[in-house]
């Protein structure tokens, strides 16, 4: 079983047991109670047939019976009936001589047609079935067959009565119940979500840490954890280690790298300007484009090991305040606008923004009349978009897609290299980031530059 929610899995699960054994508990308090008052019912209808058998007798060598003193038994249809009988020859009851309730009036206690193999059956033991009464009612019959001296036949005794009540009963017992047990299952549900949510509020503290080493609000997991996930912050915090200590490998071979690759392409530059030719102008020339290429690969390979570190963020509001007073010196004649929130934060190095925002911003301050505008925010979550906007010629669509290509210069009067925007671009998409051109509502050049951005816990970098 894969994917879903931990939480959601332990609380199902919990719920489901429960749930099954509050059913199951529902269902046997019901049976247990239905046969406690069944039994009880029972044992009503016993004791009238005892208090008959015993008041009973045989006069001149009729039969009789004691009344019952129950008021229900002398009203007519009342639901309370008792009767004496005797089988037939066919095996079927009638009523020995008159001998019944008055509220049977002109009725007998039905039978089943099997009564008297059940008779049989019970050797003088008293028995229970269900039948109806004179009105429909449920009714439930005691019947012991039993001897009477001086009386030829054996003598059925039978007590019946309407347990309508007992059905009632019981049916409310079961509402209550299932009221009750219901109330119970969702306290129980509540307790386990509960219980779950506290139980699992280490694994829930991890994942906030891990948020906040990725968002570089801190550089390692904490030690304090209890003993069943140690062990995974342990080799966390083992694994954030051996990434920092790549990346620093990295940084120092591309460090190698680049004092080993500049110093033998400035001797060659020296001894080819030193050396006037045609040989010495290849050379030169050769040379040149070597540093470039050098210089282009080895800044790819520090933003891409920047990159892959966690733990880094620059403020983007102090980076484009500092850029806008140095270019504003640079740049007399005109003005720079910025704008940042102070808890927005680059997800990287600051190194990195400087260079990325810097290029921008100078780029749009050649090609401005008088305004430049900076501004950076959140564009979606862990996303930042920095829009850097000027009020120059712009630029045509067909040349935007030239202008990112390293080298490339629109305007040679213009000065520079044709390498600013390249650079953005590739240092952009090293961060996961693109770097896109439109038009300005300025009316000229829209730069818009995504990177991974984060909004700042408290409002201040970390130390």
């Amino acid at each position: 079983m894969t994917g879903g929610s931990l939480v959601g899995r332990l609380i199902w699960l919990a719920a489901g047991w429960s749930v099954a054994l509050l059913i199951l508990t529902g269902a046997g308090l019901s049976i247990v109670f239905q046969r406690s008052a069944t039994s009880e019912f029972n044992q009503g209808l016993s004791e009238d047939i005892d208090t008959l058998f015993s008041g009973s007798g045989v006069t001149q060598g009729q039969l009789y019976a004691p009344a019952i003193t129950d008021a229900r038994a002398v009203r007519a249809y009342s639901g309370k009936y008792w009767e004496l009988a005797e089988l037939r020859d066919d095996g079927r009851l009638h009523p020995a001589g008159d001998q019944r309730s008055r509220s049977l009036f002109d009725q007998e206690i039905a039978s089943p047609p099997d009564m008297a193999k059940r008779l049989a059956a019970a050797h003088g033991k008293l028995l229970f079935y269900e039948t109806t009464g004179p009105l429909k009612q449920k009714l439930r019959v005691a019947v012991r067959e039993t001897h009477i001296d001086g009386y030829p036949k054996p003598v059925i005794f039978m007590v019946a009565q309407d347990h309508a009540h007992i059905d009632q009963d019981v049916r409310g017992f079961m509402l209550i119940t299932a009221a009750a047990l219901f109330l119970l299952g969702v306290g129980l549900i509540a307790a386990v979500f509960v219980q779950v949510r506290v139980g699992l509020d280490p694994l829930f503290g991890m994942g906030r840490e891990i948020a906040a080493v990725r968002e570089g609000e801190r550089s390692r997991l904490s030690e304090n954890h209890p003993s069943e996930i140690a062990p995974l912050a342990h080799e966390l915090n083992a694994l954030l280690d051996h990434n920092q200590e790549v990346v620093e490998r990295q940084r120092t071979h591309v460090g190698n790298l680049a004092h080993a690759l500049k110093t033998p392409i400035s001797v060659m530059l020296a001894e080819a300007r030193s050396t006037p030719g045609p040989l010495a102008d290849m050379v030169e020339r050769q040379a040149a484009a070597m540093q470039g290429q050098v210089e282009y690969h080895l800044r790819r390979a520090r933003a891409a090991a920047r990159s892959a570190a966690t733990g880094e963020r620059s403020s983007v509001a102090e980076v484009l305040d500092e850029l806008a007073r140095m270019l504003e010196r640079v740049f007399p004649d005109g003005d720079i606008e910025w704008d940042a929130d102070e808890d927005l934060f680059f997800l990287g190095e600051r190194q990195d923004l400087q260079e990325m925002a810097g290029n921008l911003i100078e780029n749009a301050c050649k090609w401005r009349r008088r305004r430049v505008t900076a501004r950076a925010a959140l564009s979606a979550p862990g996303r930042l978009r920095l829009t850097v906007e000027d009020d120059g010629p712009g630029l045509p669509t067909e040349a935007r897609v030239t202008a990112l290509k390293r080298g490339q210069r629109l305007d040679e009067n213009t000065p520079g290299s044709g390498l600013g925007l390249s650079i953005v671009s590739e240092l952009a998409t090293a961060y996961g980031g693109a770097l896109t051109l439109g038009d300005s509502r300025l009316g000229g050049l829209r730069i818009d530059l995504d990177l991974p951005g984060v909004m700042a816990r408290g409002g201040s970098a970390p130390p």
